[in-house]
């Protein structure tokens, strides 16, 4: 049985929806990443309780998918951003 870590925005990150570009942002201590709709979609499942799998299954139903495929990218995009200490896992 595979276990999936539980990914979460680290206090002092936060997404916010900057009106002026009509876009969403994450922000972090210090810096701002504009997200395209795919980033932010990713993001705005991100709740401190849903599993990678759990995340990956519900982009993948949203959006027509394999899951597989959808897994592999929501890991390598948060794993990319937990380098960047935007994202932690518990």
């Amino acid at each position: 049985m595979t276990t999936y870590p539980v990914p979460l925005l680290p206090r002092g990150t936060r997404l916010h929806h900057d009106r002026v570009r009509d876009t969403m942002v994450l922000l972090g201590r210090e810096r701002a990443l504009l997200l395209d709709d795919i980033s932010a979609a990713i993001l705005q499942e991100v709740d401190g309780r849903s599993t990678l799998g759990a995340i990956s299954s519900r982009l993948a139903e949203r959006y027509g998918a394999l899951e597989a495929d959808v897994a592999s990218d929501v890991r390598d995009f948060l794993d990319g951003l937990a380098g960047q200490r935007l994202v932690d896992y518990q």
